[in-house]
């Protein structure tokens, strides 16, 4: 069995380094001149499978933005999801949850079994209950080939005053986490395959991102305000294993096929190139 980390590293290789969301939010769809509904739901996404799935190498489906519809948005994202892994993209499941024993549990085996119809390579998950608590979708990712993103360094301001606040031992909360992952993926080759998220509007860290040995996807590119040579500030000597994570500066630019594909493969380019140059 094939880790998450390996297919991502030759994922990247093969299509380049960008994770493209999709978020279907109210204005997009508006945008695109479809209807806030299931049916607009639906027209999105497949346009966005259609056009990018046989050539980015994550996709990250946002899944607040499908459950709002209830049931038939849920089947939707089902349906998304089998769509791009049959395209050849990873699908990385962007539903940050995080909780303690069954519950949490429950949520690996919604995400991370292959049995589920929900079953992605990867989702990011919350650590606030302890990053130990998230024992149990690291288990399951690691019987399965998954992966696991946990937040800790994020783009939104009200982050700091949780992930910089001091532990007892004088680190960070957002260092604590870092180290706790750093270890889970400790000698892994070619790629650890649990990742941290890292916002790429924060800048210079303060914190030690050298020893991850793991993915670290760089969301806040594009319309949240950061560019891709704002990464080398944020990742410094970790460049080689960031993954940048654009959604409506690409999606902005459908509803036309052609459009979005042209959009993905610039900001593909662009971030290769810092990368590169790191």
């Amino acid at each position: 069995m094939e880790t998450f980390g390996a297919r991502l590293h030759r994922a990247v290789r093969e299509r380049g380094p960008l994770c493209v969301g999709i978020d279907p939010h109210p204005g997009l769809l508006a945008r695109w001149g479809l209807a806030d509904d299931v049916r607009g739901l639906d027209r999105f996404v497949g346009t966005v499978v259609d056009a990018l799935g046989d050539r980015v190498a994550v996709v990250k489906p946002q899944s607040a933005f499908f459950e709002r519809f209830g049931s038939r948005g849920v089947g939707i994202l089902e349906s998304t999801i089998r769509q791009l892994r049959d395209a050849g993209s990873l699908v990385l499941l962007d539903v940050k949850r995080g909780d303690i024993g069954s519950t949490v549990a429950a949520y690996a085996s919604a995400y991370l079994d292959p049995s589920s119809p929900l079953y992605v390579d990867a989702v990011t998950a919350s650590p606030y209950l302890g990053v130990g608590s998230l024992a149990p979708m690291f288990e399951l990712a690691t019987a399965h080939g998954g992966g696991v993103f946990v937040l800790a360094l994020t783009s939104n301001p009200e982050g700091a005053s949780v992930q910089r606040a001091a532990t007892a031992d004088g680190r960070t909360v957002a260092q604590t986490v870092i180290d706790e992952i750093s270890q889970l993926n400790a000698g892994v080759q070619p790629l650890g395959s649990m990742g941290l998220v890292v916002g790429a509007t924060i800048g210079e860290t303060g914190h030690d991102l050298s020893r991850v040995n793991g993915p670290l996807l760089a969301p806040g590119l594009g319309a949240q305000g950061a560019a891709a040579a704002d990464l080398r500030v944020v990742f410094g000597s970790s460049l080689p294993s960031v993954l940048p994570s654009y959604s409506r500066e690409v999606l902005g630019a459908g509803p036309d096929p052609a459009a979005l594909r042209a959009a993905a493969d610039r900001l593909r380019d662009e971030c290769r190139a810092v990368l590169a140059a790191g």
